[in-house]
């Protein structure tokens, strides 16, 4: 449940209230207007005097909200009239007149309008002209004369909002930062229902620039993808000529005068402004670093398997531009996947934008590699036409948004945990999808028996703390195929098994078998070493204190003669 407080002033500010809220709306959406709700109980309603001409009562109602105000005459304060609208979640059961009454009750106790037991109080309505929401209308001017003691009126209606919602089994909101988006109007929403669209145009202008500030290498690119994707762009310009600012709007969402609805990029969302932009488009700058020519799915793949240790261990300015590069990841995502799971895979982008913000500023130079893989696979997606690629970023992917979740949940960013978590749902239904048949497929190809038996010996030789647990994993057949498609390639199975299980802790992966299948499907395809570096790595590793076979090792090694001094 959402309030929102406006203050309104001058000679007719009750009037135009009034008159708004009982009348048609600005596009047609105000549905059987009438009161729920008043100060006295008995108040003049417009919408339920069939007798009478609605207009008169209207003008009867602003009479009787306005008495208090009159009697002060130029001593009346400034702003003169308090509008709470209060909307219910869409998901959220539709109330009656008289739970709506209840709840227009508290919330104008909690804001100080009104307070239980106080008949001095402000005059006030509550009006109901659509199903899911209604408005609060008060003006400032108690009956006695004084003004209403409603200091922090913002935080307190929040705070009886979430004792509502528990109350009435309505969708429990979180309390936030002031980062979140600026959420669709209630105006907007009825639009985009009048023109059969799933989405209004602010959430889908969100979803484009956001998208082009993931895949744009600069300011160029950027605006050359909105305009590809149908997206219109105003700059605002400064004295010097320069660009401070811009606007977007989609083709086709005009106004009554036919011209384009323009949203300011910090309307999107707070870092969809020109500046914040730009800051992010910077960190694609080739200068301080550069990709090496590779795999882009392994390079993403890596660079996304660290994020877990940059929240673990980085400072909150590292761990926060992780998440933003976290966030790209999701954005671009479903513009690479199959068709069947687009959808859950726009939705966890969706979810977890909100989790890509907080108070903490984003240290960005540490997500730079990420960002190009990013930017290489979204221009060329021929090199993981099997599913691979996508299987083993989206598997590391889940791993690096639950520890978003953690990451928020232990610095008490509740919008932003339950929307990692909500990212998170979404993210393993698509996974499912798609790791699914990559898996099955190197199932049937595992090798022999004997060779599983021999790849089962060294996990238990390397890991014995984890082997049992692999063997068992659906994915173990999927494990074999991996490592014999690694030996096959020239390297040594062990060595490969050993270099995957030191890139990471196992210990929260949710399956053992599919992380190590996916390591080593990287490892596998990098250029095998010759042997006489494979033989000198054993010898490193056999002689190295930290080896079980270390002493064993060292005795059987040959004995340097000294050397003779003549």
């Amino acid at each position: 449940m959402i309030p929102k407080i406006i203050l309104s002033s001058g000679p007719h500010a009750t009037r135009r209230t009034i008159g708004y809220l009982f009348g048609k709306g600005r596009a047609n959406e105000h549905i059987d207007p009438h009161l729920v709700a008043s100060w006295n109980g008995f108040a003049p309603d417009p919408g339920r005097s069939p007798h009478r001409d609605s207009k008169a009562v209207e003008r009867q109602l602003v009479a009787q909200l306005d008495q208090p105000v009159k009697m002060l005459g130029d001593k009346a304060p400034k702003d003169t009239v308090w509008h709470c609208p209060v909307r219910a979640a869409p998901e959220d059961p539709i109330l009656t007149d008289a739970q709506w009454a209840d709840i227009a009750r508290r919330i104008v106790a909690a804001a100080g309008i009104a307070p239980d037991g106080d008949e001095n109080a402000c005059r006030w309505v509550a009006v109901r002209h659509a199903e899911d929401h209604i408005h609060i209308a008060a003006t400032l001017v108690r009956q006695d004369g004084r003004r209403p003691d409603r200091g922090y009126d913002q935080r307190a209606v929040q705070r009886a909002a979430r004792k509502i919602e528990v109350d009435y089994g309505l969708r429990r909101l979180k309390q936030g930062d002031g980062t979140g988006a600026k959420r669709p109007t209630s105006k907007e929403h009825f639009k985009a229902r009048r023109l059969g669209h799933d989405a209004t145009s602010r959430e889908v202008l969100r979803l484009r620039v956001r998208r082009a500030v993931a895949a744009a290498a600069d300011e160029t690119e950027f605006f050359a993808l909105l305009e590809a994707t149908g997206v219109t762009v105003r700059l605002k310009h400064g004295p010097s000529g320069d660009a401070l600012g811009c606007n977007f709007a989609l083709p086709g969402d005009t106004n009554d005068q036919g011209e384009p609805v323009f949203y300011a990029g910090s309307t999107l969302a707070p870092d969809l402004s020109l500046p914040h932009i730009r800051k992010r488009l910077g960190t694609t700058s080739p200068e301080p670093a550069t990709v090496q020519p590779g795999n882009p799915w392994h390079q993403a793949t890596t660079a996304t398997e660290r994020i877990p240790h940059h929240l673990t261990q980085g400072n909150d300015h590292t761990a926060q531009g992780q998440l933003v590069a976290l966030g790209m990841t999701l954005d671009l995502l479903p513009l690479t996947a199959p068709a069947a799971v687009k959808a859950e895979l726009d939705h966890a982008a969706a979810a977890f934008e909100r989790a890509t913000r907080s108070r903490v500023t984003a240290d960005l130079d540490s997500t730079r590699v990420l960002r190009r893989s990013l930017q290489t696979i979204w221009r060329d997606r021929s090199q993981a036409v099997d599913g691979t690629g996508l299987a083993m970023l989206m598997d590391v992917t889940l791993t690096a948004v639950a520890f978003a979740m953690h990451w928020h949940r232990t610095r008490r960013h509740a919008q932003q945990e339950a929307a990692a978590e909500q990212a998170l749902v979404h993210l393993q239904a698509a996974y499912a999808q798609v790791s699914g048949p990559v898996l099955a497929d190197l199932a049937v190809r595992a090798p022999s028996p004997q060779a599983k038996r021999r790849f089962a010996q060294h996990l238990r030789d390397a890991a014995p703390e984890h082997a049992q647990r692999i063997l068992d994993d659906p994915a173990w057949d999927a494990l074999t195929t991996v490592l014999a498609e690694a030996e096959a390639a020239g390297h040594n199975a062990a060595t490969v098994l050993n270099h995957a299980l030191g890139q990471r802790t196992l210990d929260d992966a949710h399956s053992p078998a599919r992380t190590l299948t996916w390591r080593i499907r990287r490892l596998g395809e990098r250029h095998a070493p010759s042997p006489r570096a494979q033989a000198a790595r054993a010898r490193s590793t056999a002689h190295r204190p930290g080896n079980p076979a270390y002493p064993a090792a060292a005795a059987s090694s040959p004995q340097t003669p000294p050397v003779r001094r003549r």
